[in-house]
C-alpha cells in the first residue's frame, strides 16, 4: 500500500496539435453561449430593476398582530418574530429542540483521494506531466467511493454512510398571526449549535457504540484515534428570530406578489427592517448578480477565443520560450476582443431594453476599439541598424 503514486507521461508535438486543433469546436462552443448568456443577464438585470421600482412604490406597511381583509392580494411589508409552538425532533439520535429547522450534519472518517498534475513543456514541442496522488485520512461529510480511487488496495472505504445529514423543519412556522409558506421558512438562517452533553437521549441501538465529542456525538472505538469507517455528529438549530418580510397578502399566509413589470417578488430579510432599507438591499444583490453573470460571460468567451487560438500556441512550442511569447498574445487577444465582444453584446441588450444607455455603451466601445486597432497599427517592430560608426576601426586584413 502506497500513500502516494507519481506518474509521468509524455506527450508528442503532434498529438497536442491534434488535440489543440479539437478544442476549437469546443472553443467556438463557449463564445457562442456567451452572447446569449450576457444578452439575458441584461434583460434580467432590468427586469428585476423594474419589479423592485414598481414595489418600493407600492408596498404597504401592516402590523403582524391581526389580518387585515382590506390588504388581501396587497403587496405587504411586515415584521416580527418568526416563532414556532411545539418542538422538532430528530427521530434518529432522539434530539429536540424548539426551533424553526433541526439540522444534522454527519462526518466520517475516510479515505481522501487528491491529485496534482504539473505540465512541463519539453523542446520539440512536447509536453511531460507529473501527476501525484496521494492518500490521506480524514472526516468528510460525503462519501468517497474507493472502488474509483487509481489505488484501492489499503485505501477502502465503506460502501455507504450509516447516517446522513438531514434538516428536520418545523410544521408550521409564524409571523405574529400570519403563516410562513415554505419560501420563506427555507431563507430563515442563523444556526446555533445545540450541545449534546449525555448519551442518555440516545436510542438503544446506537447508544453502546456512542460517545461524547466536542458537544456532538462519536461512534466508534476511540475519539482521540479515529478509524476509517467512524462517525461523528454534530447537530443545529435555527432558533425564533425577528424577521421581515415583503410578498402577497393572502389571507393569514403570503405567496409571491407578481408586478406589472413581469417579475416576482418575495423578499425575506433577517432582523426588523423597513421596507425602504429591504429594497435597497435588494437593488445591491442586483446589481452584484449583473456583475458576476457579465464576468462569466466574459470569461467565457475569452476562454473560447483562446482555445479557437489554441494550436497557434502549441505550433510555436516547439521552442518552449518561443510557445510561452505566443501564448501570452494569443491570451491577450483572445481576452481583447472578449472585452470588446461582451460589450458590444451588452450595449445590444441595453438597446433592446434601454435604448438611450445602451447607445451611448455601443459609442464608447466603439471608440475604444478604434483607438486599440489604431493602437496595433502603429505598433511596428524597432528596425535594428547595421551601419558603422563613422569612428568605428577598420576592419582586420
Amino acid at each position: 500500500m502506497a500513500n502516494e503514486i507519481v506518474e509521468i507521461t509524455r506527450e508528442g508535438w503532434g498529438k497536442r496539435l491534434g488535440n489543440a486543433f479539437g478544442g476549437i469546436v469546443f472553443g467556438l462552443v463557449m463564445t457562442v453561449v456567451a452572447f446569449p448568456l450576457l444578452f439575458w443577464n441584461e434583460g434580467r438585470a432590468v427586469k428585476r430593476y423594474q419589479t423592485l421600482d414598481e414595489g418600493a412604490g407600492i408596498v404597504i406597511s401592516v402590523g403582524a398582530d391581526r389580518v387585515d381583509l382590506a390588504f388581501e392580494g396587497k403587496l405587504v411589508h411586515v415584521t416580527g418574530n418568526a416563532h414556532v409552538s411545539g418542538v422538532v425532533t430528530d427521530d434518529q439520535f432522539g434530539v429536540s429542540a424548539e426551533a424553526i429547522k433541526l439540522k444534522r450534519e454527519v462526518e466520517m472518517f475516510q479515505w481522501v483521494e487528491e491529485q496534482k498534475t504539473e505540465t512541463r513543456n519539453k523542446l520539440g514541442g512536447g509536453t511531460e506531466k507529473v501527476t501525484t496522488t496521494s492518500y490521506d485520512q480524514r472526516w468528510s461529510s460525503s462519501l468517497r467511493k474507493s472502488g474509483q480511487f487509481k489505488d484501492a488496495v489499503g485505501h477502502r472505504n465503506p460502501d455507504s454512510m450509516p447516517f446522513t445529514s438531514e434538516e428536520i423543519r418545523a410544521d408550521a412556522v409564524n409571523l405574529g398571526v400570519f403563516t410562513l409558506p415554505e419560501f420563506f421558512v427555507s431563507q430563515i438562517r442563523g444556526d446555533t449549535p445545540i450541545t449534546i452533553d449525555s448519551l442518555d437521549g440516545l436510542p438503544e441501538a446506537i447508544r453502546p457504540q456512542a460517545k461524547l465529542l466536542d458537544g456532538g456525538v462519536f461512534l466508534g472505538k476511540d475519539p482521540a484515534l479515529p478509524e476509517v469507517g467512524d462517525v461523528r455528529v454534530r447537530f443545529s438549530a435555527v432558533m425564533p428570530s425577528d424577521i421581515s418580510v415583503v410578498a402577497k397578502q393572502t389571507g393569514d399566509t403570503f405567496a409571491k406578489y407578481h408586478t406589472a413589470a413581469g417579475g416576482d417578488l418575495e423578499i425575506l430579510a433577517m432582523g426588523m427592517q423597513s421596507a425602504e432599507a429591504m429594497f435597497e438591499a435588494e437593488e445591491t444583490s442586483n446589481k452584484m448578480l449583473t456583475w458576476i453573470l457579465r464576468a462569466v460571460g466574459f470569461f467565457l468567451m475569452g476562454i473560447g477565443l483562446s482555445l479557437v487560438a489554441r494550436p497557434l500556441k502549441v505550433m510555436a512550442d516547439v521552442l518552449p520560450i518561443a510557445g510561452r511569447v505566443v501564448g501570452a498574445g494569443v491570451g491577450f487577444f483572445a481576452f481583447a476582443l472578449a472585452a470588446i465582444g461582451s460589450s458590444v453584446t451588452i450595449a445590444a441588450a441595453w438597446i433592446f431594453y434601454r435604448p438611450l444607455i445602451g447607445t451611448a455603451v455601443l459609442v464608447i466601445t466603439g471608440l475604444v476599439g478604434f483607438w486599440l486597432i489604431k493602437r496595433l497599427r502603429k505598433a511596428k517592430p524597432p528596425e535594428l541598424d547595421l551601419s558603422m560608426p563613422a569612428d568605428a576601426p577598420p576592419p582586420l586584413a
